[in-house]
């Protein structure tokens, strides 16, 4: 038979173990009280984005390991697995300032890296330097570009939806600020290239992607009377990008261009303006962000249903 002290002394040893935590925590030259909590707050994130390393799993780590730059989540490749799910790599806390995006901005944001959190996929990108892709689609404009890029295997997209999901879940991050490392910063970088799989993501619940039959309307009426380039570089910016309206096609809207081309029109990356990549984009404005297409009223008139 259990002796009288015992059963009390396991009984308190229980409940003190069920009890709230101390609300009191001590630190250097100062006590916390934490016994009142505001409800009002939310997460500091705002933004995913999305890059590849361009260089294997053994550089990528030490490159994003080391004093200069860093992201939150790395991707490695071939895809790797503990017990049946797929191994992902966390760098930095999420409440803490990954360094991955650089000078950066999408909407009324500057300085991606305030406001997001950023994975690292491992990929080597296109099969040549990032300055010689560059040149050849700045001097390739009106010509096909023969550029190879590295496939994503699909063990890592389905880890990429995995962590992309609960990440999205738990900041409350709109489609819309899921972006591209090209989609924030168009004029000095390119990834994840025209080979990731955008519309497989949004069709896992992550992102955004157009309609097709809006998109199709649009073409048809862009057909008939395309938008000039200062509207189309004001729809560009209502959408997100840092773009300037100059009405003029400089070197800053041909990088916009080839950022969204890559990612919804990735047939051509060129950076030519084109009543499709213009149809595709007043798609997903009327889809995503239809209180903006007041700011287009310049555009020619909605096309007809």
């Amino acid at each position: 038979m259990w002796h009288p002290f015992i059963v009390a002394l396991t009984l308190a040893l229980v409940l003190a173990g069920c009890a709230a935590p101390e609300p009191l925590e001590r630190r250097q030259g100062y006590v916390v009280d934490r016994s009142y909590a505001a409800p009002s707050h939310n997460s500091r994130v705002r933004h995913l984005v999305i890059h590849y390393t361009d260089i294997d799993e053994a550089e990528s780590l030490a490159v994003l390991t080391g004093p200069h730059v860093s992201a939150h989540y790395v991707l490695p490749l071939p895809p790797q697995y503990h017990h049946g799910a797929p191994r992902i790599y966390q760098l930095v806390d999420e409440e803490r300032r990954a360094w991955h995006a650089g000078a950066s901005a999408w909407k009324s944001r500057t300085n991606i890296n305030d406001t997001s959190i950023g994975i690292e996929i491992v990929n080597l990108g296109p099969d040549r330097p990032y300055a010689e892709v560059e040149r050849l689609l700045e001097r390739n404009a009106e010509a096909e570009v023969k550029i190879d890029w590295a496939p994503y295997p699909q063990g890592q997209i389905e880890a990429l939806i995995a962590l992309s999901r609960d990440i999205i879940e738990r900041h409350g991050i709109h489609p819309t600020d899921v972006v591209a490392h090209s989609d924030i910063a168009p004029s000095r970088k390119v990834d994840p290239g025209p080979r990731f799989p955008w519309r497989e993501l949004y069709e896992a619940g992550i992102g955004v992607w157009p309609e097709e039959d809006s998109v199709a309307r649009w073409q048809t009426h862009f057909d008939m009377q395309p938008p000039t380039l200062a509207t189309l570089q004001k729809a560009l910016k209502t959408w997100g990008y840092p773009q300037q309206e100059t009405g003029e096609l400089d070197r800053e809207t041909r990088a916009v261009l080839r950022a969204f081309q890559m990612r919804f029109r990735p047939a051509d990356y060129r950076g030519n303006p084109d009543t499709e990549s213009a149809a595709i984009l007043w798609a997903l404005l009327e889809k995503y962000r239809p209180h903006e297409m007041e700011r287009l009223a310049e555009a020619t008139t909605e096309p007809a249903t």
